[in-house]
């Protein structure tokens, strides 16, 4: 077999179910003819494979693979890589590059690929000679998975490419490679536990790639400990859960702000605790004691400095705190008072949720969809999310609630415009069973509206709901808080996204009154149903910010 032969052998072998990509010049797609198990998906842009592989990898814990051409190609792959790192997801990209015969000369479409893309990878390797390649697309399947998990890049030139490779066993690459932490630190990080009396447990990113839903779930149990989560950490309790009190930082509802400004002990859980997780680091809670969980060891004391600190696998080391919690518990109840408490103040802050999101007035008030798009959509429902100022109300409990583990799927802190929008079919892709709803800015659905038909050509069928305020609105936002003037951020020309849904084989419906969102969301979830992505446009106050936003801002200065 040829050298792109050998590559997709190795993808089959790793038992890769989908590439998500745009072929080039070179015989990289020839070769998937004899691999019918991966399934290639051909994006309208580049730029969408790495978001659909993000999405994938989310949610399934496997690598996501996507291919970039020479030139160009491999360049569109860079946000998506550098979301990818991120969000600390294994994304393997595979380049295609200029032929090495005639290196420097001018080859067609030559470019130093792997300085561009060097910076943004945990690894990456170009293929010098076809005998190299079960070596290498081992090592980045490794190292895309085990540790901090991120992207990895393997580029192979058209020449190498061609070129027949010496004809040897794959094996394929074993993950996740788990360990767990420190026995004394796990010991003394019981002894913090026991001993607070308002401790705080926030999940990131990290609790999430481990897989440590049942872990979390239990030690919050055990202690009546309170769960907050960062946006790459939602997905890790269900939030109708009665110690879940939804993310943190930009994200605070006022319950949460409360809950954690008031704690005496902070437990982070793979979180990097950045900027908008921790207030630019100033909203750490007065006074509290700290421990800092990661997989990591680099990442102990980036921001925080920890007064214990553990570096292992989140699953392995929270199950070995919930069996020190447990033999210290000795029968004691820990924190039932405080429990009770928090959820009388949970339903006492609900009921006042739900009554604000009665709102009858035009513009739509972007709440009220969110949450009848959660009552509609209910269950079994993974939720997508954009990053601009009105779909930030999507990552606002108890407005929209994560009804299940593992259903979720945020951008890493880049937030890449347009990401959730590309992320969306992946994300349906890897779990067909489940509905799948995107809540995107009229901006970032222009920039991406053009997978629309990649969604119906490979059964894809997701909701989008584009909260449309003729700007964009995070922009317009800061501009206002500086010098109140607005510039080069309104859209005074914008498609209509009813006429593109439907030219593009999609259900359409614009929405500009209250009484219409819930029979549009029940329109579209029925178009779902019978396989047609759906296209759902509110026209919608962009002035009316989420409460951890307007808190955010306020706090800082």
């Amino acid at each position: 077999m040829n050298a792109w032969q050998a590559s997709v052998y190795a993808l089959k072998t790793e038992k890769i179910d989908f590439l998500f990509g745009l072929p080039g010049g070179d015989a990289f797609y020839d070769a998937l003819a004899d691999a019918p198990e991966i399934r290639p998906i051909l994006v309208r842009e580049e730029s969408s494979g790495p978001f659909m592989a993000m999405a994938y990898a989310r949610l399934t814990g496997k690598p996501g693979v996507c291919y970039g051409s020479a030139g160009p190609g491999v360049a569109n792959l860079l946000p998506g890589i550098m979301e990818a790192q991120s969000a600390c997801l294994p994304v393997v990209a595979i380049g295609g590059a200029s032929s090495s015969e005639n290196a420097g000369m001018g080859a067609f479409q030559e470019a130093d690929q792997i300085s561009l893309i060097k910076p943004l990878t945990k690894w990456c390797e170009r293929i010098t000679a076809p005998d190299r390649v079960p070596w290498v697309m081992r090592r980045a399947f490794f190292l895309a998975t085990n540790g901090k998990p991120g992207p990895v890049y393997v580029e192979v030139p058209k020449d190498i490419g061609l070129r027949q490779a010496e004809t040897r066993e794959y094996i394929p690459a074993k993950y996740p490679l788990r360990f767990s932490g420190d026995p004394q630190a796990t010991e003394e990080a019981a002894v913090l536990l026991v001993q607070a009396r308002r401790p705080l447990l926030v999940a990131g990113g990290g609790a999430m790639n481990a897989r440590a839903f049942g872990e979390v779930k239990e030690l919050a149990e055990i202690l009546n400990l309170p769960v907050m989560t960062t946006p790459c950490g939602r997905g890790i309790i269900a939030e109708d859960h009665p110690l879940a009190l939804g993310l943190v930082g930009l994200y605070f509802n006022e319950l949460g702000q409360k809950i954690y400004g008031e704690s005496d002990l902070l437990v982070t859980v793979g979180s990097r605790n950045e900027d908008f997780q921790s207030g630019q680091q100033k909203f750490f809670p007065p006074g509290a004691k700290y421990i800092q969980i990661d997989i990591d060891p680099l990442e102990i004391g980036r921001n925080w400095i920890p007064d214990v600190a553990i570096v292992g696998d989140a699953k392995l080391v929270l199950r070995d705190l919930v069996i020190q919690v447990g033999d210290r518990s000795k029968g004691k109840k820990f924190g039932e008072t405080r429990a009770a408490a928090l959820l009388r103040a949970k339903e006492k802050y609900e009921a006042r949720v739900k009554a604000e999101c009665l709102d009858e007035s035009v513009p739509l008030k972007t709440k009220r969809i969110i949450r009848e798009l959660n009552e509609v959509f209910g269950k079994d429902t993974i939720l997508v999310n954009e990053n601009g100022s009105q779909d930030l109300w999507s990552y606002s409990f108890p407005y929209y609630k994560v009804l299940d583990v593992n259903s979720c799927v945020p951008p890493g802190e880049q937030t890449c415009m347009g990401m959730g929008v590309a992320a969306a079919i992946g994300a349906k892709l890897a779990m067909p069973g489940k509905k799948v709803v995107c809540t995107t800015g009229d901006g970032a659905f222009q920039m991406f509206m053009k997978e629309l038909p990649t969604a119906v050509q490979y059964g894809a069928p997701v909701t989008y709901v584009v909260l449309n305020n003729f700007s964009l609105g995070w922009v317009r936002f800061s501009q206002k808080r500086r010098k109140g003037r607005f510039i080069a951020t309104e859209f005074a020309v914008q498609p209509d996204f009813v006429k593109v849904a439907e030219a593009c084989q999609c259900f359409g419906e614009r929405v500009e009154k209250p009484g219409g969102i819930w029979p549009a969301l029940q329109r579209a979830l029925q178009a779902n149903q019978e396989g047609k992505p759906a296209v759902l446009e509110f026209i919608v106050d962009g002035w009316d910010f989420p409460p951890g936003f307007k808190s955010f801002y306020e706090r800082l200065g």
